[in-house]
């Protein structure tokens, strides 16, 4: 059984891991009877931390919000990996903390150990970033999305569509996931009944939150592939279908369409997205050749690309 200050620690740890925690839960994690736990509860009241009594049959507890930041209990890994992440947001596309994700590094960066110091110095050292252009996201709209997915509350935002167009949106938010520099938001929506993705950077979220809901189970169990998937066949407008003279296994890494062999000699690529005219030139650089099966108006793009090409002065 671990003694008084080291069960301690374990306990502002717990806490500081998932927003609430039953007394049993407590007592099992830290093999202590739930009448050690409320004991310990109050030794870290007495020492300035805010855990807040939870209602209910079971009881329970979480650490509430106090007028000072309590220290963060990290092991090697995750300090490492916050101290990384800090660097990251610095450049990073969300705005808006960038100059707080500095200072939060260089008080990290303080405490710790020289072991530490130098793994993440290492990385740094010999990672290059691109710098992507792009839309950003408010770090508000994200803890706020995050918020409302840890404690499933039901969410409602102005959404602005592919057109431009804006509709107010209800929404039991599940999680977010991010794909190069766009967060998405996966959640149910209300209104529709059914499963959406939702770029973060579109959204703006109204005050308060809506009532708090049961969760669902997600569309797919990965969710992160299942939006994968809706980004690559069903989000866009535009769809277009080729048929290639050349083998499948020539474009297999060229291309982020669907490429499907016809025989030895030939395949059909589907694309997808929301310029056409980007579309042309996507086809244009896999040098080889196409003919375009659908839609009839990619026929004049590649037309009009081709003699725009061909009457440019070398």
């Amino acid at each position: 059984m671990l003694n008084t200050s080291a069960r301690l620690l374990r306990l502002l740890s717990l806490l500081q891991a998932r927003r609430d925690w039953s007394s049993a839960d407590l007592a099992e994690r830290l093999g202590v009877a739930p009448r050690t736990v409320r004991r310990d509860v109050d030794r870290l009241r007495s020492l300035g931390y805010p855990v807040v009594s939870t209602p209910g049959v079971a009881g329970g507890y979480r650490l509430g919000a106090g007028a000072e930041l309590p220290p963060l209990l990290l092991d090697d890994e995750e300090a490492v990996a916050v101290a990384v992440g800090l660097r990251t947001a610095a450049n990073g596309t969300v705005t808006g903390i960038e100059e707080a994700s500095l200072r939060a590094l260089a008080k990290l960066e303080q405490v710790l150990p020289a072991r530490l110091r130098d793994r993440v110095n290492t990385l740094q050292r010999h990672t290059v970033r691109i710098n992507r252009e792009g839309p950003t996201v408010d770090a508000d709209v994200l803890t706020r999305v995050a918020a409302a997915c840890r404690d499933r509350e039901q969410l409602r935002f102005d959404y602005t569509g592919h057109q431009g167009d804006s509709a107010l949106r209800r929404v039991e938010p599940h999680s977010l996931v991010t794909k190069g520099n766009r967060w998405y938001l996966v959640g149910w929506d209300a209104d529709r009944r059914d499963w959406r993705t939702y770029r973060a950077d579109r959204m703006r979220l109204r005050t308060p939150n809506g009532p708090r809901f049961t969760p669902r189970e997600p569309p797919e169990p990965d969710v992160a592939a299942w939006v994968q998937h809706r980004l690559a066949h069903q989000m866009w407008p535009f769809e277009a279908r080729f048929l290639v003279h050349a083998p499948a296994e020539r474009l297999a890494d060229r291309t982020s369409g669907t490429v499907e062999p016809v025989d030895d000699r030939t395949c059909l690529l589907t694309l997808r997205g929301d310029d056409l005219r980007l579309m042309a030139v996507a086809v244009a650089f896999l040098d080889v050749e196409v003919e375009v099966l659908e839609p009839v108006e990619l026929k004049e793009q590649l037309r009009a690309l081709g003699e725009r090409l061909l009457s440019s002065r070398i």
